[in-house]
């Protein structure tokens, strides 16, 4: 809510002037199911405003913008209040199965020889709840991690440690110069605590980080692997909202517009690669538009881990990929890197599962503003073996 009510309060318009609200969610809590609903409600948009909730993993707060601007051009609405939420430190304790089987036997329990049956039963190791997180995390068709996926794409393109480390440091520090320059200005809103202490920037950012200490940590997924807690994305709180309005809406309300949705592709891949859903998502998509890596003058590619990103980028230039994955004749090329993720991203600045795909377009769309670019990807992997990718233009 404290993000969406400074957004609807510059504006022209009363909240409950959208045809729908759309939230991209991956894990909702069971106290506000179709959170969409819960947030259109709280906002003031009206109790006869439809508003429903979407979960693609990494790819929700995407997913929300591109059912949002198809809506739209297909002309059955004019203007959505789109976004994406998360609140993954509310993710709920999960019982191991062994004693949900007990609970369930205990209080099946009919008679008093039952019940001191199931008792004896008990052991103390049911005390001790799994965090729900873990499980999200966990890929249920291959059983690795999404961590664990990241090294397989370390091995693969033979990603070293250093590389993602550095990687990592250099998302931290360009998050920091951003934060410093002001940059994130009218695009982070200010968060106020109960006690009235105010959170005015995103404090995960570690500038003062090196490569030596990033060194030190500990791979977190395997034994001799390459991923640690620092060159992966933080696992943080977050919510991002997008108006998206038809020709007609803007002019009624006299809106002015930051950029236009030009497309979007969704691709699938084998879940222990996921990462790189991002080239088997963009891809087409410049294909179809005609476009080549020069034509793109930014890239947001979520950095869900600095190992992945990196995988991508050897990917798009790997003549052998291109060709027996994307069907390529030539390698799509090397992405520039003062192009990618300018300002640091989900390795500095957190991956709020549900809402990392509405930032990066919200962001993406601020940077080429800035920056005097035209045309952007905003890109993701996607656990489970998704991949998306949306296409903006700014006005």
């Amino acid at each position: 809510m404290q993000c969406g009510r400074p957004l609807l309060m510059r504006q022209p318009f009363a909240p409950d002037a959208f045809d729908q609200v759309i939230v991209g969610c991956a894990n909702q809590i069971a106290g506000e199911m179709n959170v969409a609903r819960v947030a259109a409600l709280r906002l003031g948009c009206g109790e006869q405003m439809p508003a429903w909730t979407v979960h693609r993993n990494c790819g929700s707060g995407m997913q929300s913008l591109d059912d949002a601007f198809r809506a739209i051009a297909h002309g059955d609405m004019d203007m959505v209040l789109a976004g994406g939420t998360e609140a993954l430190s509310r993710a709920p304790l999960i019982l191991a199965n062994d004693a949900t089987e007990w609970l369930a036997e205990f209080q099946m329990a009919k008679t008093p020889g039952q019940t001191v049956k199931a008792l004896t039963q008990f052991e103390l190791g049911f005390l001790s709840p799994e965090i729900g997180l873990k499980q999200g995390l966990t890929d249920p068709f291959t059983g690795m991690s999404m961590g664990q996926t990241a090294e397989e794409l370390a091995h693969r393109f033979g990603i070293t440690r250093w590389q993602a480390d550095d990687y990592a440091l250099e998302s931290h520090r360009r998050l920091a110069k951003a934060q410093e320059e002001g940059w994130l200005e009218g695009e982070v809103e200010p968060m106020f605590a109960p006690d009235g202490t105010v959170y005015d920037h995103d404090d995960g950012v570690r500038p003062d980080s090196t490569i030596e200490a990033l060194g030190k940590l500990k791979p977190v997924f395997e034994t001799y692997g390459d991923v640690t807690a620092g060159n992966a994305s933080q696992v943080t709180d977050g919510a991002c909202w997008i108006i998206l309005a038809s020709d007609e809406a803007v002019s009624r309300h006299g809106l002015t517009p930051l950029a236009t949705i030009r497309d979007s592709e969704w691709a699938a891949l084998d879940p222990r690669v996921m990462g790189l859903g991002p080239v088997l998502a963009s891809s087409p998509l410049m294909t179809r538009a005609g476009l080549s890596l020069d034509d793109i003058d930014l890239w947001e590619i979520n950095e869900a881990f600095s190992a992945q990103v990196l995988a991508c980028l050897e990917a798009f230039a790997d003549a052998d990929f291109c060709r027996e994955v994307l069907g390529l004749d030539a390698p799509v090329g090397s992405i520039d890197r003062a192009r990618l993720n300018i300002d640091g991203g989900a390795v500095s600045l957190g991956h709020p599962v549900g809402t990392s795909g509405t930032r990066i377009v919200l962001h993406l769309v601020n940077a080429l503003r800035r920056t005097g670019g035209k045309r952007g990807i905003a890109t993701e992997c996607i656990g489970g073996g998704q991949g998306g990718a949306m296409l903006v233009e700014v006005a």
